[in-house]
């Protein structure tokens, strides 16, 4: 059986999706879902003057606002309906997961199994209403104080407008939820994922016509222009590398007896990724190091401002910038990782099963060993990180290289898009295995 498996694996080509019906059809639902999430992107929020809040947006844009516009597809900028994109569900998630790691109560919650997966993933929505509303109330509050040459953003400020705008958002969030469930259990690929995925590259070609009128305009020559594509698809190619890297311990089951039968001992593994984080940290790290920047942006202050000093040294490029960026992501890379996996639970669900590592005794010692590989690993997990997201900020900072794509959402394209075509090459896999049972039953009936 795992012969034929392998071979099926070995075989599956793309030209097998002509037969896949229900393939097909789950890839023509996320085309659908994603055309419905980008023309949602140009439904403008009601009562805000376009003109104005363009000409605000270009002169108090950059820091995180710029980030959040990425990842929303540009919808921040527009300030359309789905301004805040998906991003309070993802915080949402974030906190839910840390709080499961931290109470008791939710972690009892958590291995329920099914049950306990379904109430935390409701809790968690609720977390996404609020998030959204407390997010939304202070746009809206904001958009009402900011003022332009053409007058104030909003048209008619007021009571009226917030509470309009908190719902638009809102509901714009709430359905961006559910199409990215929808997308799960209907197309192909986590839903929240792919909704990120086509607001980034949704700028992606507007880039890549503005570099190659850079190139027309005699900045860049043929040559220069050459090193710049084999140095982005070099890093892309490195990325992929190091997201499928993992370290595999290998895990040994004894012999055990059920009634009359001995069944033979197993070995195994536990994959552990060597980065367990994934893009988690640089998105953190951007967070907090853009903050000041937006404060300044918005507050209006002035260069002797205490605030606007620090903006300033935290600027793209600067070695104070570069530093602090580093260091949060090695930080964030091992609070998260140690989020996420805890070597003591693993530990004894080893030894409740009746597994143990080769040399090492069941128990607090397995545990210490899963902490010292986790340990090094990560460390190796966070320098990558650190390596793809400083090299465009050098790059663009000392050679005014035009990279559309930052570390954190070249990790997001590549990671999406490993998984994406990951569970296609699975859906043909296990379309041609149903193909091989159903000939074989032929053959025996027509025996």
């Amino acid at each position: 059986m795992a012969s034929a498996i392998e071979q099926l694996a070995k075989n599956a080509n793309w030209g097998a999706l002509s037969k896949a019906t229900e393939l097909k059809k789950r890839l023509l639902f996320v085309m659908g879902a994603l055309l419905v999430y980008r023309l949602g992107s140009f439904i403008p929020i009601p009562g805000i003057d376009p003109s104005v809040w363009n000409e605000i947006y270009s002169q108090r844009g950059g820091g995180i606002l710029d980030m959040f516009n990425m990842f929303a597809g540009g919808a921040l900028k527009r300030m359309t309906i789905f301004a805040l994109n998906i991003m309070p569900y993802i915080s949402a998630s974030i906190i839910m997961q840390l709080a499961t790691s931290l109470s008791p109560k939710l972690e009892a919650l958590k291995k329920e199994g099914e049950i306990g997966r379904i109430k935390i993933n409701q809790y968690t929505r609720y977390l996404t209403v609020l998030l959204a509303a407390l997010q939304a109330y202070g746009l809206a509050v904001g958009l009402e104080n900011m003022q332009g040459a053409g007058g104030s953003a909003v048209v008619d400020p007021g009571l009226f407008f917030r509470f309009s705008t908190v719902v638009t958002i809102v509901g714009g969030t709430v359905f961006l939820m559910w199409l990215g469930e929808q997308i799960t259990q209907r197309g192909v690929g986590n839903g929240t994922s792919l909704i990120i995925f086509s607001g980034i590259v949704a700028g992606l070609p507007h880039a890549v016509a503005s570099t190659l009128e850079l190139g027309r305009q005699g900045r860049f020559n043929v040559l220069e222009m050459l090193v710049i594509f084999a140095m982005v698809t070099g890093v892309i190619a490195f990325i992929v590398f190091m997201e499928r890297a993992q370290r595999r311990i290998v895990v040994q089951y004894p012999k055990r007896q059920t009634g009359n039968r001995m069944f033979m001992g197993d070995q195994n593994h536990i994959p552990l990724k060597l980065n367990t984080s994934g893009v988690i940290p640089p998105i953190f790290a951007s967070s907090l190091l853009l903050l000041p920047l937006t404060i300044v942006g918005f507050s209006g202050a002035g260069g002797g401002d205490f605030t606007a000093a620090i903006a300033r040294i935290l600027q793209h490029g600067q070695p104070l910038y570069m530093t602090l960026y580093a260091s949060l992501i090695i930080f964030f890379s091992f609070f998260y990782t140690a989020v996420v996996f805890n070597p003591q639970d693993n530990a004894d669900m080893l030894r409740r099963y009746g597994g143990f590592v080769p040399g090492v005794r069941p128990g607090a010692p397995t545990a210490e060993y899963f902490d010292q590989v986790l340990t090094r690993i990560t460390l190796a997990g966070a320098m990558y990180l650190v390596f793809v997201c400083l090299l465009p900020e050098i790059l663009i900072a000392h050679y005014s290289l035009p990279f559309y794509f930052g570390g954190t959402s070249l990790l997001i394209v590549v990671n999406v898009t490993m998984d994406t075509v990951a569970q296609i090459h699975s859906h043909l896999i296990a379309h041609q295995y149903e193909g091989l049972i159903k000939k074989a039953k032929l053959k025996g009936r027509t025996r």
